[in-house]
């Protein structure tokens, strides 16, 4: 007699199981994010790909450390990116928007690895073939031990993986594969969490280093639960305007090297090209002299880079002024707009003010602050700043400035890159080596309306 299914419910946001509906979720504590699924019975098979072999408890003092082994892809950047090379038996999540280029890196980190004689399995769900085959000929690869496999069914693609015993496996994408012992529908959160897991005992139990492409939702986020993110050992997140050439990938988790680290490509037409130096590339386009740009050493993960920030403030006749930006969060925005107003008596209540990054990259560290309030400064009163001058500091609500991080390395940028003069927090002098006063001249500051007169004639 067949035993009846119970039907259950998953958080779309944490992936949390209640048992019954119940509107909001109690872990994550969010509103219409349940999905109702049919739970499996106990006698349908799960986690066929985990290891049968069982595992001991080990004292401290017996584990033996010895130096995680990796596999070069001989693309630098995404070398320096995932903390020296591919780690075998790893999973890593790639996320992006539609058509920013996951696909066409996938495909040129397959073909570096087939070259030093590896066996890569390409999973292409989401596309024939033919269709792979048509970008990877516009990419230049074509080798003998790339495989291609248009497979969604993830026993058919366990089943080719454990006869071909590849070195890597790389997935487009995860939404898509589906288990049939599961009743819902490919993409859903079930199928995601339950396929996931089988590709992560796979990954250990094989040592095979596999790529999960993942969909992200409106927000920039991977759809799916967030259990997801969890699973695997390294996420990177693709970011850039696809209205632009370059792209960035950020490292948001990663359990074999740092975090935040960034690389940064260029889109061309036979794939993604590595950026040696960013700043050279930022400030190529750059006009100098105009009113309301002003140059930024930014840090993303352990590379500093010099960003332009681009602010517009014009009058306004509509009751509520427009306040847009790109590249910048929109609340840190609101409360640089109002230091201004309360610290330095500007009236921007009157004016839209639209502030840009220049190059599509989006930079949330607060050591822009500066930068940004100087740029809108700038625009309003129509006066330039000194092109030849970069600024850097937080901003407080006070208008006081704070010290920022590692700025040493954000000074040896601006003098690699050519610039004379360099305004920093007044905390930030002290421990200065005495070798980079001598190269370009710098001036602390403590309170905005101070960095204004210096910066603003």
């Amino acid at each position: 007699m067949a035993t009846k299914q119970k039907s259950v419910w998953y958080c779309g946001e944490c992936g949390h199981k209640q048992a019954k509906w119940g509107g909001q979720c109690p872990q994550c504590e969010k509103w219409n994010t349940l999905h109702e699924e049919l739970e499996l019975p106990t006698s349908a098979r799960r986690f066929d790909a985990q290891a049968l072999t069982s595992s001991k408890p080990l004292r401290l003092s017996e584990v033996s450390l010895t130096e995680t082994p990796r596999i070069r892809t001989h693309m630098r950047e995404f070398d320096q990116l995932i903390g020296g090379g591919i780690v075998p038996g790893s999973l890593t999540l790639v996320g992006g928007d539609p058509g920013i280029g996951k696909s066409t890196l996938m495909l040129q980190l397959a073909n570096s690895l087939v070259k030093q004689g590896l066996v890569v399995l390409y999973v292409c769900g989401e596309e024939s073939v033919d269709q792979t085959t048509m970008r990877a000929k516009r990419l230049g690869i074509d080798s003998a031990n790339l495989y291609l496999l248009n497979e969604t069914n993830f026993a058919s693609i366990k089943t080719q993986i454990e006869q071909l015993d590849p070195d890597a496996v790389i997935v487009d994408s995860i939404q898509i594969i589906y288990k049939s012992e599961i009743t819902s529908a490919p993409g859903s959160v079930s199928q995601v969490r339950e396929a996931a897991t089988e590709f992560m005992y796979l990954s250990k139990g094989r040592s095979i280093a596999i790529f999960l492409i993942g969909h992200v939702t409106k927000a920039g986020e991977i759809a799916g639960p967030r259990v997801l993110e969890h699973l695997v050992d390294t996420v990177l997140y693709f970011e850039g305007e696809k209205q632009h050439d370059y792209r960035m990938i950020r490292v948001v988790k990663n359990r074999f090297g740092p975090t935040d680290e960034i690389a940064v490509f260029q889109m061309q037409g036979k794939g993604l090209v590595e950026i040696d130096n960013p700043s050279q590339i930022f400030l190529e386009e750059r006009m100098k002299g105009i009113v309301g740009s002003v140059i930024i050493p930014a840090i993303e993960g352990s590379r500093p880079f010099l960003i332009e920030t681009q602010a517009l403030v014009t009058e306004t006749v509509f009751p509520a002024p427009s306040r847009r930006c790109t590249g910048l969060d929109q609340n840190r925005l609101a409360l640089l707009l109002a230091v201004l107003e309360k610290r330095m008596g500007y009236q921007l209540f009157r004016c839209d003010v639209f502030v840009s990054i220049a190059g599509g990259m989006r930079i949330l560290e607060p050591a822009i602050d500066l930068g940004v309030l100087i740029a809108i400064a700038s625009s309003l009163r129509n006066r330039r700043v000194d092109p030849e001058t970069t600024v850097v500091g937080e901003v407080g609500l006070g208008g006081e400035l704070r010290s920022v991080s590692r700025l040493e390395s954000r000074i040896k940028e601006a003098i690699h890159m050519g610039f004379k003069r360099c305004v920093i927090p007044k905390r930030n002098l002290k421990g200065l080596s005495a070798d980079l006063h001598n190269k370009i001249t710098i001036r602390g500051v403590e309170i905005v309306d101070e960095a204004v007169d210096i910066l603003i004639n």
